[in-house]
């Protein structure tokens, strides 16, 4: 593909034969991990035109970005949204095209309620489409422009910011063919890429919660609301050798 007929868009780039191979096993990852998510509010940050909660059970949806069919207009290193909360972010392709990811990543936090989830995507360098990036590096469109960030240094920026990591994923092992016909040769690279080389997938899917110091979570006490309450158990009377009726100590039910 000439760098003419590439897209000047990320949005525009998912349209195309390659993006399209990435958009639906992002959009297959993202559905499985909010799926399980709960609470009150969810946020997704870029990608306007790609609705990545669509499988979210959350009750209010907000997707962020600077255009196209956003609900908030906003810097992501400056949210204009109350700290602590959020109980869903999303960052699918955000920091590789933001000039400050680690800022974007703090305010991530900053609005997450403690506990709560926040997913991230990226294209990963160490990868056949890392490699490509390199070759393009007087390529200005997208993708190839960002600044694609290391798996290590996403763990140690989310480390940092107090976010533990539950889950992630690799994916995208197939070349980054413009043509669907090549795509569709290097399809069995997708089925072998987790067992033969499961570090160099193209992208990276990362699931985090924010864990606060010192926070209990304070549970209701469910065994002593339903455990009976003691009581004593009659017994039968016998009779003496007097002839007067006795009656055996009673005993304690527990």
């Amino acid at each position: 593909m000439s760098n003419d007929a590439l897209p000047a868009t990320l949005n525009g780039w998912f349209a195309t034969p390659l993006g399209r191979y990435v958009l639906e096993r992002e959009q297959r990852y993202f559905d499985d991990a909010v799926a399980d998510v709960f609470g009150y509010n969810a946020l997704q940050l870029g990608l306007a035109d790609i609705d990545f909660l669509r499988a979210s059970r959350i009750p209010w949806h907000c997707r962020a970005g600077f255009q196209g069919p956003v609900q908030l207009q906003a810097d992501f290193r400056d949210l204009p949204i109350a700290s602590q909360s959020v109980d869903l972010v999303l960052v699918p392709h955000v920091l590789e095209f933001s000039p400050n990811p680690h800022q974007v990543l703090r305010e991530v936090a900053r609005v997450l309620l403690p506990e709560a989830h926040v997913v991230v995507a990226c294209f990963n360098p160490w990868s056949l489409w890392g490699m490509r990036r390199v070759f393009s590096a007087m390529d200005h469109r997208y993708p190839w422009r960002g600044r694609f960030i290391s798996l290590v240094r996403i763990k140690d920026w989310l480390a940092l910011l107090g976010l533990e990591i539950i889950a992630g994923q690799m994916s995208c092992y197939v070349p980054p063919c413009a043509q669907q016909k090549w795509l569709t040769r290097f399809s069995f690279m997708e089925a072998a890429g987790d067992r033969w080389w499961p570090v160099a997938g193209g992208v990276y899917f990362l699931q985090a919660v924010k864990r606060v110091r010192g926070l209990r979570l304070i549970m209701p006490k469910w065994s002593d609301r339903l455990a009976p309450k003691k009581t004593l158990a009659p017994v039968p009377k016998r009779v003496g050798s007097n002839g007067e009726a006795t009656a055996r100590e009673p005993i304690e039910v527990r």
